[in-house]
């Protein structure tokens, strides 16, 4: 019966900069999840930060591009703006930039909102209880106030 031995303490620990493009051959990470990242694994605050910068000078890492690629995937899950926002301030991108990635999409929140609400419910609801459960579904995805509205308005009226 074989098991595992305890690691011991002449292992070689891995460096931050290995560790970190472990981390980044899986998935794009923002410079913020990837210093709690390295800093959970044991590493020190002043050994990372060089670290990622380099990393930020070779390419390999870039918030602009982590958040373009959350953008895009949350999109794609039917979130909207203020969820999607939210979820990069989260994970330390900035205001400005996370503001700049929503609106590089291109997205039409409107019909984001129609399609979402199209996938949910198979109508707009006919009462107003039930045009409040659409609404509350709308604004768990997301979706700012007007966007919710105007799907109520507009996803079921061709039909």
């Amino acid at each position: 019966m074989a098991f595992n031995a305890p690691p011991s303490s002449d292992t070689p620990k891995i460096s931050p900069r290995d560790a970190a493009i472990m981390l980044l051959a899986r998935r794009e990470y923002s410079r913020h999840e990837l210093e709690e990242r390295l800093t959970r694994k044991g590493h020190a605050f002043d050994d990372i930060a060089p670290v990622l910068d380099a990393l930020i000078e070779e390419g390999l890492q870039s918030d602009e591009r982590f958040a373009e690629h959350f953008v895009r995937g949350h999109v794609l899950r039917g979130n909207g703006p203020l969820k999607i926002l939210s979820g990069l301030r989260s994970r330390g991108i900035d205001k400005t930039l996370a503001k700049e990635a929503l609106a590089a999409s291109g997205v039409d929140w409107y019909s984001a909102a129609c399609e979402a609400l199209q996938k949910r419910f198979s109508g707009p609801g006919d009462s107003a209880p039930e045009k409040a459960k659409r609404l509350r579904f709308l604004a768990s995805r997301g979706y700012e106030s007007a966007h919710a509205y105007h799907a109520i308005e507009v996803a079921f009226s061709d039909e």
